[in-house]
């Protein structure tokens, strides 16, 4: 058997191994920025009804909550992860693998951290009566927009304004 022949198992496993870790990776992010919008009840206004009353704000409050809760949760598996999964691999391509992996987790973590600074500040405007309404123009941004983006501070208009915007300055 040549030396080439030998070393295709070894390279095959951790291939495999660096694929499933990946796997996981990108299905931990996926689960945690889908998972605050698996139980919820879309809002139905009834007729007449005002925007932004304590119905309605409840409603968002309680998606808020719900969502940064989820979100902590999130923070505590990883850490738990890894602390469980922490190894001293002997072959340096299984802890290059590792240190991606967690790398990865973290970069995410990060990011979550962030978007929970970001819903405490959203559930205070809520908390305050001073949600739902573009911060740029004024409008009432629309019950839907915020279901879809609880967090969302502007009307579609002004988001995509700005949008276009940027992609000018920085396009």
């Amino acid at each position: 058997m040549t030396a080439k022949a030998k070393a295709e198992p070894s390279d095959t496993k951790a291939a495999t191994k660096k694929t499933a870790m990946t796997k996981k990776s990108t299905a931990a992010a996926n689960a945690s920025v889908d998972s605050a919008f698996r139980n919820y009840t879309p809002y139905e206004p009834k007729k007449n009804e005002l925007y932004m009353n304590e119905p309605q704000l409840d409603h968002f409050r309680s998606i808020l909550k719900n969502w940064r809760q989820e979100l902590m949760e999130e923070v505590d598996r990883t850490v738990h992860h890894m602390q469980d999964d922490a190894a001293n691999f002997p072959d340096p391509a299984d802890r290059a693998t590792q240190e991606e992996e967690f790398s990865i987790e973290l970069r995410t973590r990060d990011r979550e951290r962030k978007l929970i600074k970001k819903i405490d500040q959203t559930i205070e405007l809520v908390d305050q009566d001073d949600y739902g309404y573009c911060d740029t123009c004024g409008i009432e941004i629309g019950l839907r927009r915020l279901e879809a983006r609880p967090t969302a501070t502007q009307c579609v208009d002004c988001k995509s304004l700005d949008e276009i915007k940027e992609r000018q300055i920085h396009g």
